[in-house]
């Protein structure tokens, strides 16, 4: 059988996730902005270890119960454990998300950094949408890679040193072009469920800022370095040539390929756990009700 990705990751999901959003925020979405007031069932696609149970559940209405479906076996035993000893209903599927067909029962259906993953993400949105009952929700929490390139400051260095956002921009663009996954796509999102006829939809923005204070004390500077550093800030790029290979096969020029392997190299050699950096994930939160 062949090794599922994600099911070696368990270590990056459970150390970037709080990057997000901070716990309040998510509150005020549940109670102010989606205001359920009564028990729902919540389906998560994509759930991994069951980030969105655990974060939604202790939030939402006793009684509430949420099923979570991931094709990593690794992921879902995972998963199983955490809420084993948790007072909540959850049931957790190891199934391929894209097969699976599942009955329209569920109240809201869910999904966290899962579409952009999808080579065709439409189709993925009609599942979920298909997953809910009649006056059902759905939504899905998902990046726009460019807003969040786009919202990070080093002291002391100019953001043009460490990030090229056009060339960015443009490969991500690209990606989409050439493999139908598409980074960028938190902030399409209310015109793709426009289309499949979801109605009063709206989209927020994940609300953390997270500050490297460099005057901080050591255990919170560490905790947060180690989880920007998992995240990806600052990692130093491979071998120049095979960093240069690899972005000229998906789409760029030589020269472009080169200076993006400068701003990284550069990235990687001023990053440091006494830093001051702040750094924000500018994740789209996209929700609306689905009529059939």
């Amino acid at each position: 059988m062949e090794d599922y990705y994600w099911d070696d990751k368990l270590d990056y999901l459970k150390n970037t996730r709080d990057l997000y959003y901070n716990d309040d925020y998510l509150g005020f979405l549940v109670n102010s902005v989606w205001k359920i007031s009564k028990p729902v069932h919540i389906v998560d696609y994509g759930c991994g270890y069951g980030y969105l149970g655990l974060k939604l559940l202790p939030l939402l209405p006793k009684g509430s119960r949420y099923t979570g479906i991931d094709k990593g076996q690794k992921l879902i035993n995972d998963a199983k454990k955490l809420f084993e000893t948790l007072p909540y209903e959850a049931e957790f599927i190891v199934a391929d998300v894209t097969e699976i067909e599942l009955e329209s029962k569920y109240d809201i259906a869910v999904c966290h950094a899962f579409l952009l993953h999808m080579t065709d993400p439409i189709k993925m949105l009609q599942k979920m949408i298909h997953s809910v009952i009649n006056e059902g929700n759905i939504i899905c929490f998902e990046p726009h890679w460019i807003s969040n390139m786009s919202s990070y400051h080093l002291s002391e260095y100019d953001q043009s040193e460490i990030m090229q956002l056009g060339f960015l921009q443009k490969l991500f663009e690209e990606d989409v072009k050439r493999n139908g996954k598409d980074g960028n796509i938190g902030i399409k999102l209310p015109t793709y469920l426009s289309k499949l006829g979801v109605k009063n939809i709206d989209c927020r923005v994940s609300d953390k800022v997270n500050f490297l204070d460099s005057n901080a004390n050591q255990t919170d500077k560490q905790r947060l370095y180690d989880s920007l550093k998992e995240e990806g800030l600052g990692i130093a790029p491979a071998e120049r040539e095979e960093f240069i290979e690899r972005l000229i096969n998906r789409g760029a020029t030589c020269n472009e390929a080169y200076e993006q392997y400068k701003a990284e190299l550069r990235f990687s050699e001023v990053f440091n756990i006494n830093s001051s950096l702040n750094y924000a994930p500018s994740m789209k939160v996209t929700f609306g009700v689905v009529n059939k």
